[in-house]
């Protein structure tokens, strides 16, 4: 039991859960949007499994965290499925859905919240791992500590959500944005983009946010024009 009097094994253990209660800002909007048609009874069931399932697989990730991000494309797949999601987020759900079951709502939420927080971990893995010195155990423990962070979070935002509908738009453009500059980051497009690295990741991550709501509200209005 001397790491518990190691200070090297504290100060990895501080720098992780700092790392994760940093991002859980992005995960909490995510798990909101995810939840937010959801019936009331059963947001905290998908925030749960949501939270859950994203942690697990975000540990698995970190044995793969060096080899998954020098890997060309996989960070420009990435940001295209985070785009999709995004999008798929801001849509309105169409009225007279009583014929469907609320568990498959529960389970397309936490299939949503596990799918974009992987997505997002991708760029973060490496700082993880690497405040962990390799050490899987630590590293777990330290990520196991940020779930309640998380999950108020995302009960917080979902209440904005009720109360500005903006929000709603505002999370959206979030993960857009943080798409577009994932895009930019992968190394197969290096040396193929002009300007400095901090342009293209601002450039890029305007254009990401900028898609996501403007193919929200054309996506929303086409399903408006339908009812009519």
């Amino acid at each position: 039991m001397s790491w518990l009097t190691d200070p090297a094994v504290w100060t990895a253990l501080l720098q992780i859960v700092a790392i994760d209660l940093l991002l859980g800002g992005d995960n909490a909007v995510v798990i909101a949007l995810a939840c937010r048609n959801l019936p009331r009874e059963q947001r905290r069931k998908a925030i749960l499994g949501g939270v859950a399932g994203a942690i697990l697989l975000r540990v698995v990730l970190l044995f793969f965290a060096m080899q998954l991000l020098s890997l060309p494309y996989l960070k420009l797949a990435g940001a295209l499925l985070l785009l999709w999601i995004g999008v798929k987020l801001l849509i309105r759900e169409e009225d007279g859905h009583a014929d469907i079951r609320g568990d498959v709502h529960l389970f397309n939420a936490i299939k949503t919240i596990i799918i974009a927080d992987a997505v997002m971990s991708l760029d973060n893995v490496l700082a993880v791992a690497a405040a962990g010195a390799g050490n899987i155990y630590l590293v777990s423990f330290g990520v196991l500590i940020s779930i309640p962070v998380i999950v108020l979070g995302s009960r917080l935002v979902l209440a904005a959500m009720e109360r500005f509908p903006v929000v709603i738009q505002l999370g959206g453009a979030l993960i857009g944005w943080i798409a577009g500059g994932m895009a930019v980051a992968d190394p197969a497009l290096a040396g193929y983009l002009p300007g400095s690295v901090a342009v293209q990741h601002y450039a890029a991550s305007v254009v990401g946010a900028g898609l996501v709501l403007v193919v929200g509200q054309a996506w929303n209005r086409r399903l408006v024009a339908r009812r009519l």
